[in-house]
């Protein structure tokens, strides 16, 4: 029977949305600095508190319930409202403080964010920063977070979005000197289709088509895959083409260093496309402080690298 006379305090509330975010006990225990027992103990508690089972729990996973997921949609939104409040108050004079979200593209985290980041924390000392990453476009505010970064999905139209980072880039292919020596150098994107090729998985699943452009024409190419690697671990794809294991085809800026060195050849660079880069987006309906203060500071830094 629930006890009806013990209200869920926040804090309760919160390991509950840390749980559903990290898909288990010990992932959100990590997250917010407790124990695992603690974390369990908590969602115990609260699931006597309201009386029905929150969480379906197997030896691999721990899911939300239909119930639970419902109330993590819910809450997502208030605890983001009540943490943006304290922050506010918390932040006096010049000086900024609480939390900032973000839930952003594994491709933000080879070398856009992390610089941005720690100019941020140096300017802002009293912030701390959570990085969500995950390559599906997500409601960030039902996963508690402050902003998210993409590159050109349609966005709601309570969304704001800013450029983050570079305007342009350019999807890009390389493969290394002793590679090409082997196999022959393509001389035109269908080429690709008799070549080794390693490949980048998305979270979703997707292996996105190759896609090329010259003098108006359009190309997609489905090439073989000798490779696949998911695209949280990107660096190792680049090193494995260094290595001579076949054609990559990933961001121009992840490359650049390797083509300077001279590791990685330009493959089919007449074809190669450009894209506009990554937006950071956030909701228009209320800008917590630290937000507020990342905001400025891209605005700021790009103004400086104009």
């Amino acid at each position: 029977m629930p006890n009806n006379h013990s209200p869920s305090s926040l804090d309760d509330l919160a390991v509950f949305i840390a749980v559903t975010e990290a898909g288990g006990f010990r992932s959100a225990a990590r997250r917010l600095g407790l124990s695992a027992s603690t974390v369990s103990e908590t969602i115990a508690r609260l699931e006597g508190q309201i009386g029905v089972p929150l969480l379906n729990r197997t030896t691999r996973s721990v899911r939300p319930t239909e119930v639970g997921r419902r109330m993590a949609e819910r809450l997502g939104p208030l605890l983001s409202g009540a943490r943006a409040a304290i922050d506010e108050a918390a932040s006096t004079g010049n000086e900024v403080r609480g939390r900032l979200k973000l839930n952003v593209p594994g491709a933000v985290m080879v070398d856009i964010l992390p610089p941005l980041i720690a100019g941020f924390l140096q300017r802002h000392p009293g912030v701390r920063v959570e990085v969500m990453v995950d390559d599906r476009l997500v409601d960030i505010t039902a996963q508690d977070c402050d902003a998210g970064i993409r590159y050109g999905e349609h966005l709601a139209q309570d969304m704001i979005a800013i450029p983050i980072g570079p305007r342009r880039q350019t999807g890009a292919l390389a493969a290394s000197p002793a590679y090409l020596a082997r196999r022959g150098i393509p001389r035109h994107p269908s080429d690709l289709l008799h070549h080794d090729c390693i490949r980048i998985r998305f979270a979703s699943g997707a292996l996105s088509e190759w896609e090329f452009g010259r003098d108006g024409d359009r190309i997609s190419i489905d090439p073989p895959a000798r490779i696949v690697v998911g695209a949280a671990a990107s660096a190792a794809a680049i090193d494995l083409a260094i290595r001579g294991q076949g054609i990559i085809s990933v961001f121009g800026n992840w490359l650049e260093p390797h083509l300077q060195s001279g590791a990685l050849v330009p493959v089919l660079q007449d074809w190669w496309i450009e894209f506009d880069g990554p937006r950071l987006y956030f909701s228009n309906r209320f800008m917590p402080t630290p937000l507020r203060a990342f905001v400025d500071f891209i605005a700021s830094n790009r103004s400086e690298n104009a």
